[in-house]
């Protein structure tokens, strides 16, 4: 498996978060770390999650200038996944299988057509649905309690085998 890795839209909306300075630093530095690497990842959909959160309800929403700037310096380099029908297909299928809800499904559905390894996420926590591993092994980072490991089943239509997926956890 190769290093790349998906980042889901509140780890983009945790970096601005002036009430959880150690959650918003946490995120920066990811986010820093996967423009500066070219491993990091993200679809259409967190864009399009993002702004509609960073226009309307931060407590200083952005300008369309501040909005502008980050599109082009902070997704342009990470956008890798755009809509398509066998995207919403995969989605759809995961939805079924693991019982997920939509937006979490196309998430899912866009890590993996990404090729990811891993998916930070606050969404995916530990769940059996997934086959969540509590093994400390399997944890490649313990300085950071925010994160957990989750293998994704591989749906019967998948083309690529199955993947791992972090849940970047935030108390």
């Amino acid at each position: 498996m190769n290093g790349r890795f998906f980042l889901d839209t509140n780890i983009f909306v945790y970096s601005f978060d002036a009430s959880s300075p150690k959650k918003a630093a946490q995120s920066r530095k990811l986010i820093r770390h996967a423009i500066e690497t070219g491993g990091g990842i993200v679809s259409y959909q967190v864009v399009q999650e993002f702004f509609n959160v960073g226009l309307r309800r931060f407590s200083k929403p952005m300008s369309s200038a501040d909005a502008e700037q980050y599109l082009s310096t902070t997704f342009r380099p990470l956008l890798s996944v755009h809509s398509s029908q066998a995207l919403n297909g995969e989605a759809l299928r995961i939805g079924a299988r693991f019982q997920l809800p939509w937006y979490d499904s196309l998430i899912v559905a866009s890590a993996i057509e990404g090729q990811c390894g891993v998916l930070y996420s606050e969404t995916f926590r530990m769940d059996s649905r997934l086959e969540a591993s509590r093994s400390p092994t399997r944890l490649p980072d313990r300085s950071n309690p925010w994160k957990s490991r989750i293998a994704k089943k591989a749906t019967a239509q998948r083309e690529h085998p199955p993947s791992r997926f972090k849940s970047f956890l935030c108390a």
